[in-house]
């Protein structure tokens, strides 16, 4: 009974020995061979999340967004196709009035102003008054005006008295016929004040202390783009008063270097873009090409319409014109500028290909209209992203960052 007491109370603690023992072991063995399952599950958690997430591992160039993330980013993808294109001539320009219809407005007698209604900026029609003067030479022409209507009316009386005195053989003939001169004399005489009258702005049918006053209208339709009025002070027809110019159609003078002329014809296409508007392009022609080189520059000017209908294109603004020239065409491809980004420092673009976006390097070439011709790097059928591209790069940095970039 003894005997088999202690062997049983030897047993577990030789047991409880070795296990400890096997656990020292196992635990010096952690800091030096492979991690236990637990911490390889947690290592692979961040993994397998990012997996679920749509984003990618480091060195991947493909992004994926779902619809309502394309959409909520404001991505548009354009199909590329090889298009025709010669060689062209990039020159910068100002933006001018049509001085075909263009015009400035000014009293044809001096008068001094008493109203200007109308202001910088307005548009205005033909025949609208800008202004209104007062002028001792106008109230003259209404006085006269009035005093021809008075002896009309009194040669018309005279001349009524001699008709009727001439069908009663009271008076004679030649009596007849003088009446009958005044009469007409007088009439002359009234058309002519009228006439004169009109010419300086005048009204005939007014009256009062209203009488010397007169309006000066606008000759066309346009937009008022420049106003030299002060209330009280005497206007002259050698200073004017406003500039009006229809701006529906506008001038895009530019000075062509010397080496370009034999490549611009007259009539050749042109594409215009402004600062104001980036990523736009206003179609023209070119219309006249100077007959004289300017010997200190060394340039010629030349003359691109351009049609205006909207206004957005103002006088004096600075512009790019990019002018087809005489020559053979050639296909290439061509992108809106803001397609491109740089990537690590190189020019690349985002194509949509099964659902995701990559990123691929390509070289850019010339400009044209703010558009830009790609000599490498995408071919005719790719989808290119053409806005939104910034968001895709954002999100490509973004997923790098979160890799240990």
């Amino acid at each position: 009974m003894n005997t088999l007491y202690v062997e049983n109370g030897r047993g577990p603690r030789l047991r409880a020995l070795a296990l400890a023992l096997a656990i020292a072991v196992g635990l010096a063995a952690c800091g030096k061979g492979d991690p236990p399952a637990a911490a390889a599950a947690a290592a692979a958690k961040p993994a397998s999340a990012a997996a679920e997430k749509g984003e990618h591992a480091e060195g991947e160039s493909e992004l994926t967004l779902t619809s309502e993330e394309a959409e909520r980013a404001g991505i548009k993808v354009e199909a590329m196709k090889a298009q025709a294109l010669g060689e062209t001539v990039v020159v910068t320009a100002t933006i001018f009035p049509d001085q075909d219809r263009l015009t400035r407005v000014a009293p044809r007698i001096e008068g001094r102003i008493t109203s200007a209604p109308a202001k910088l900026g307005d548009r205005v029609r033909a025949g609208q008054a800008l202004a209104s003067l007062d002028s001792v030479e106008v109230g003259e022409a209404h006085g006269a005006l009035m005093q021809a209507q008075a002896e009309l009316h009194i040669a018309n009386a005279n001349f009524k008295r001699a008709e009727s005195l001439s069908a009663e053989e009271i008076i004679s003939r030649k009596d007849f016929l003088r009446a009958q001169t005044d009469r007409d004399k007088a009439d002359a005489a009234l058309r002519a004040a009228s006439h004169r009258l009109r010419l300086l702005g005048g009204s005939a049918t007014a009256s009062g202390g209203n009488v010397a006053g007169f309006a000066v209208t606008a000759p066309i339709a346009g937009t008022i783009i420049e106003k030299k009025v002060t209330l009280g002070e005497l206007a002259s027809p050698s200073a004017p008063m406003f500039t009006i110019a229809d701006l529906s159609r506008v001038w895009i003078l530019a000075n062509l270097p010397e080496a370009a002329l034999a490549k611009v014809r007259m009539g050749a296409n042109a594409k215009v873009t402004v600062p104001a508007y980036p990523g736009e392009t206003f179609s023209g022609r070119v219309s006249h090409i100077g007959a004289a080189l300017d010997k200190e520059t060394r340039t010629v000017a030349a003359r691109i319409e351009v049609a205006n209908a909207d206004g957005r294109l103002k006088p004096e603004m600075f512009a790019t014109a990019t002018i087809e020239a005489a020559g053979d065409k050639r296909d290439v491809i061509t992108l809106p500028d803001a397609a491109i980004v740089l990537l690590e420092g190189k020019p690349s673009v985002f194509v949509f290909a099964q659902g995701a976006y990559e990123a691929r390097e390509v070289e850019p070439g010339e400009r044209i209209g703010g558009r830009t011709v790609l000599k490498s790097g995408v071919k005719a059928g790719d989808q290119v992203v053409t806005e939104g591209t910034y968001a895709l790069k954002a999100r490509k940095l973004k997923s790098q960052i979160g890799h240990g970039h």
